[in-house]
C-alpha cells in the first residue's frame, strides 16, 4: 500500500500539533522545563538497580550529558560539574526505562469502541496515536515496538517524536501486518511474489521489522487460531526477502503447526503463541527465536479493559477458551529458557489488574516462573537485545541513552515496585517528576 508524499506531509503536520491527552492516574503538575541538548544533569541521592544481577549502587549519582549517561557510581566517586542541573531523587530506586514489544498505538478491537472508530480517518488516527504515545511515555515506557498499524501513520508519528514535535517513546515499527487474503490483518497478498512485494513496500517506508500473521486471532470472526493457512513457498519467500534486507520477521501466531513451519524457515519471533507445543518451544530455544507473550490479554486483569470498550460475548468467549493454553505455554516457555521480550497488546498505560498493562505483564511473568530480575530484564536488557540495541538502551551505564525511571523500592526484589513509577526520563530529558511537581506539557 503506497502513501503519497502529500499525505505523508499532512500526517506529519497533524501529529506534530496533536493536543496532549491526560494520563490515567497521573497527578496534575506544572510543566517540565525542557533541557537543552548540551545540558548536563546529575541525578543524586539515588539507588541504582543492578540490572545484570549483583549488588545495587547505593547513594548513587548518575551524570548525564547530551542525552546520554556519562558516569554512574557512588556519590563519593562521581564529580558533579558546577554547571550541572542537580536533581535529587530522594532515595528512589532508578531502573532503565521500560520497553514494550507489542504495541498498537492505533488499537481497534471488536466492540462498541471499535465500532465508533470504524470510520476513523488517517488524520484522526494520527492524532489518537500521538495522544497514546504521550501517555505511554509518561507511564514509564521509553521504547516501543509497533506491530501493526494502518496506512503508514506509524511512520509519521515516529518522525514527529524523533523531531521533538510530539512526546512519545522511541519507536521501532513493523508497519502494516502482511497476511494472505482473509488473514489476521489488513495488508493482504497472495502468492510468493505478491508477498515479497508487500515486504519490500514496508521496508521502503522505513519498517524496522516485518510482521505477518500465520494463524487466526482472538479478534477474528473467521479463521482458526490453530490453523496454518500460508503455503511453504509463500512463507519461505517472505522470510527470505526480509532477511536479505537485514530485517527480522515476527508473526502473530497461536498455531503449533504454523510455528513448526515458520521456524523451519528461520522466523525470528512469535507474538502471543497461544497454543505452542513443547516441541515448538524446544526448537525456539535451540534457534534463539523470541516469544512476546502478551499474556495480559487472556487473563483476568484485562476484563476491565474489555468492559470499557464494550467487547461482545463471542470475543470474550474466545479470550476464555484461549487463556488456559496461553498461560500454560508461558510457564513452559520460561522453564524451557525461550527468549522472552515483554509485550502487552494493550496500550502500555492501559489499566490492568490495578496497575498498567506493562507492569501487569511483568508481574504475570513472575507468577509464571520468572524471578523479579528476569521479569525486569524482559522489559530492558532482553528487549534491547531483541531489537539489536544493546549498545544504546536497556541499562543505566555509560554510553547508553539516559532512559531512566524511578520507583519506590528495588524491583529486582519485588517486581511490583514498578507500580510506583514517579519519574520518567528519556534521552536525558525529564518528562515526569512527581516529587518536584513536574509533568511534560
Amino acid at each position: 500500500m503506497k502513501i503519497s508524499h502529500m499525505k505523508r506531509a499532512m500526517l506529519a503536520m497533524l501529529v506534530s500539533v496533536a493536543a496532549p491527552a491526560a494520563v490515567h492516574a497521573l497527578p496534575t503538575a506544572a510543566p517540565v522545563k525542557a533541557q537543552h541538548s548540551n545540558s548536563v544533569i546529575a541525578l543524586t541521592d539515588a539507588n541504582v538497580v543492578s540490572i545484570e544481577g549483583g549488588a545495587p549502587i547505593r547513594n548513587a549519582v548518575v551524570l548525564i550529558r547530551d542525552g546520554k549517561i556519562e558516569a554512574v557510581g557512588p556519590a563519593d566517586k562521581i564529580t558533579i560539574p558546577a554547571t550541572a542541573e542537580v536533581v535529587s531523587m530522594g532515595g528512589k530506586w532508578l531502573a532503565p526505562g521500560l520497553m514494550n514489544m507489542h504495541v498498537h498505538l492505533g488499537l481497534k478491537l471488536p466492540g462498541a469502541e471499535g465500532a465508533e472508530l470504524a470510520s476513523e480517518t488517517d488524520p484522526q488516527m494520527a492524532l489518537r496515536m500521538a495522544a497514546n504515545a504521550r501517555r505511554s511515555l509518561l507511564a514509564g515506557v521509553t521504547t516501543v515496538r509497533l506491530v501493526g498499524e494502518e496506512h503508514g501513520v506509524d511512520f509519521a508519528v515516529r518522525r514527529a517524536i524523533d523531531k521533538g514535535e510530539i512526546i512519545g517513546p522511541r519507536i521501532r515499527t513493523a508497519g502494516e501486518i502482511i497476511v494472505p487474503t482473509g488473514g489476521h490483518g489488513f495488508l493482504e497478498a497472495d502468492g510468493p511474489y505478491a508477498l515479497a512485494h508487500a515486504v519490500r513496500e514496508q521496508i521502503k517506508q522505513g519498517a524496522d521489522w516485518i510482521k505477518i500473521a500465520i494463524s487466526g486471532g482472538i479478534a477474528d470472526t473467521h479463521g482458526s487460531i490453530s490453523a496454518a493457512p500460508m503455503t511453504d513457498e509463500e512463507l519461505k519467500t517472505l522470510i527470505d526477502v526480509a532477511h536479505r534486507n537485514g530485517i527480522k520477521v515476527t508473526a502473530h501466531n497461536g498455531s503449533a503447526e504454523a510455528a513448526k513451519q515458520s521456524l523451519d524457515m528461520g522466523i525470528n519471533c512469535f507474538e502471543h503463541g497461544y497454543h505452542l507445543s513443547d516441541a515448538n518451544l524446544k526448537q525456539m530455544k535451540a534457534q534463539g527465536a523470541w516469544l512476546v507473550p502478551t499474556i495480559v490479554v487472556s487473563q483476568a486483569g484485562a476484563r476491565e479493559f474489555y468492559k470499557k470498550i464494550g467487547s461482545p460475548d463471542w470475543y470474550l468467549d474466545r479470550v476464555d477458551s484461549t487463556g488456559k493454553d496461553h498461560w500454560a505455554v508461558l510457564q513452559k516457555a520460561i522453564k524451557t529458557g525461550v527468549n522472552i521480550g515483554l509485550g502487552t497488546d494493550q496500550f502500555p498505560f492501559e489499566p490492568n489488574g490495578g496497575t498498567t498493562a506493562t507492569v501487569a505483564e511483568a508481574e504475570l511473568y513472575v507468577k509464571a516462573g520468572m524471578t523479579p530480575l528476569q521479569a525486569l530484564q524482559s522489559a530492558t536488557t532482553q528487549t534491547a537485545k531483541m531489537l539489536g540495541m544493546e549498545d544504546q538502551v536497556g541499562r543505566i551505564a555509560p554510553g547508553q541513552y539516559a532512559d531512566i525511571i524511578a520507583v519506590g523500592s528495588d524491583p529486582t526484589a519485588d517486581i511490583s515496585a514498578l507500580r510506583t513509577i514517579s519519574f520518567v526520563m528519556k534521552n536525558g530529558k525529564i518528562f515526569r517528576d512527581d516529587a518536584h511537581g513536574k509533568m511534560a506539557d
